[in-house]
């Protein structure tokens, strides 16, 4: 009896020792966890914390891996993208040569088929001429060796004269005059010496794509009903063939020819809208870049100094909401308060002008309206005041 009654004390004991033990590392594992929580908590602030950071910081960290990914396939995929817009717009015109243009031949009125042909071939020439200069063209590159200009930086990523304006390109790997973007339709950089040609082949196609969705409507409605008819015949026809010999099987309604011509013609229609939307936002975003003189890399940049100095109380809302536009709109003296302004900016009529290469009035009609190659202002290396600009800038203080 004692020995059991011992027996039963000691297996007791043993299991208070265990729950004493698992409590111990119950709580042990707690406060471990508790400790490598707020360390790693303290990590993360201590790596993280900026007195500079805000919400661009933070949307710039987290499409970090995105703009990785964007290089690196725009990288390999450029040529492939040029193909694209090679294939899609011959075979357009293709399609307006093979079937549209013999039925304007029959059916229009001798105005309307010459204004056709002539605004047609017109439009499709530009096209042409500023797409293949576009990806043909260098954006221009500074110079590797050292030189006189004043001014300049280095580049941190290739260690070479960083002229203003200059941005390094991650894609090619090399820093570009007046860098805009990267554009992947090309190839090739936007930048100072084919700026000109990327924008007016963005303007060119726009026309061109708003031209055929507003010339073709009426064909696009007769294309669509057509299709819709030969599905329903086609439906019939099956209906009735499946209670027959394939002998008493009834011939096609519509022929091959009918078919591929209605098929093509709702093609082009759907094709060109949903370019002329997509393209045509692009063009106006970048005309009002033009218009502010700016690039696209700019105006992220001028948009952050901006909100930092109305931060700082150093420029006004005014000031800041008139940056990019050439000139003041206060009396307010600069002792008082400083001016924000884009220095390369001319007004907007004088941005135009200098961003086509526009010095006389003829030149609207032989470097705007026809193929023109003639070069920007300047040599992408320093920003002197250009001679077409009618007036000069007022001296304000550029930040």
């Amino acid at each position: 009896m004692r020995s059991r009654q011992r027996m039963f004390a000691a297996v007791m004991r043993l299991l208070l020792k265990c729950l004493r033990l698992g409590r111990r590392r119950r709580f042990k594992l707690v406060r471990q966890a508790e400790q490598l929580w707020h360390y790693g908590h303290l990590c993360l602030r201590s790596l993280l914390y900026n007195s500079f950071t805000n919400g661009d910081v933070v949307l710039d960290s987290l499409f970090e891996p995105v703009y990785w990914l964007v290089d690196h396939v725009t990288r390999w995929f450029g040529v492939v993208f040029v193909a694209l817009v090679i294939g899609l717009t011959s075979s357009i015109v293709a399609i307006v040569y093979i079937c549209l243009l013999p039925l304007i031949l029959q059916t229009y009125t001798p105005a309307w088929i010459c204004w056709h042909l002539a605004y047609g071939h017109w439009n499709l020439i530009m096209i042409v001429f500023h797409y293949y200069m576009a990806i043909t063209t260098s954006p221009g590159h500074p110079p590797q060796a050292k030189n006189d200009l004043t001014g300049v930086s280095i580049c941190r990523k290739c260690i070479a004269p960083k002229p203003a304006r200059t941005h390094h390109c991650s894609i090619c790997n090399r820093c570009v005059l007046k860098m805009d973007h990267h554009c992947p339709w090309l190839n090739n950089c936007v930048g100072h010496y084919n700026h000109r040609y990327f924008f007016s082949f963005c303007l060119f196609m726009t026309m061109g794509c708003i031209y055929c969705s507003i010339s073709g409507w009426e064909m696009f409605r007769d294309a669509y009903a057509a299709i819709e008819r030969m599905k329903l015949l086609e439906k019939e026809r099956l209906q009735v063939a499946a209670n027959q010999t394939y002998y008493q099987t009834p011939p096609p309604t519509f022929s091959f020819r009918q078919r591929a011509f209605h098929k093509s013609v709702v093609y082009l229609w759907v094709l060109c809208s949903s370019v002329a939307l997509a393209l045509g936002a692009l063009t106006l975003w970048h005309a009002a870049l033009i218009t502010r003189g700016e690039t696209s890399i700019e105006r992220h940049i001028n948009r952050k100094e901006r909100q930092r100095l109305l931060k700082k109380g150093k420029v006004s809302i005014a000031h800041g909401m008139g940056a990019g536009w050439g000139r003041a709109r206060c009396n307010t003296p600069l002792s008082v308060l400083q001016v924000f302004r884009n220095p390369y900016s001319y007004g907007s009529w004088d941005n135009w002008k200098v961003f086509l290469g526009v010095d006389v009035p003829r030149h609207w009609l032989t470097r705007v309206l026809l193929p023109s190659p003639h070069l920007p202002h300047g040599t992408g290396l320093s920003w002197d005041l250009p001679p077409c600009v009618t007036e000069q800038r007022t001296p304000l203080l550029a930040i």
